[in-house]
């Protein structure tokens, strides 16, 4: 593949890249307008024909590795693995 080619293909992934970020915006400013409308109407679950929305609490335990990492470095070390992978990165 020539550097002209690449460069095309970079380009063009670039303009797919925030055509997806567009169109993840437009939908969640129209989640957001649900989201809304359910306030409004002091509900978590709405029935709009065929779809029920919920839009509810969870309550979820996380694990804070930083404070455990702290608190017990001897631990933290013997349980923690390093992993290999690669990161692409296009820069202009």
């Amino acid at each position: 593949m020539s550097v002209t080619e690449l460069e095309t293909r970079i380009v063009k992934m670039q303009e797919w890249e925030q055509l997806a970020q567009d169109a993840a915006a437009e939908a969640e400013a129209i989640r957001d307008t649900i989201k809304a409308e359910m306030l409004a109407r002091d509900t978590d679950e709405l029935t709009a024909g065929r779809f029920i929305v919920r839009w509810r609490s969870v309550l979820t335990s996380r694990f804070n590795s930083s404070e455990f990492k702290k608190a017990m470095p001897d631990v933290y070390a013997a349980f923690t693995r390093q992993s290999q992978s690669r990161r692409f990165s296009v820069s202009a």
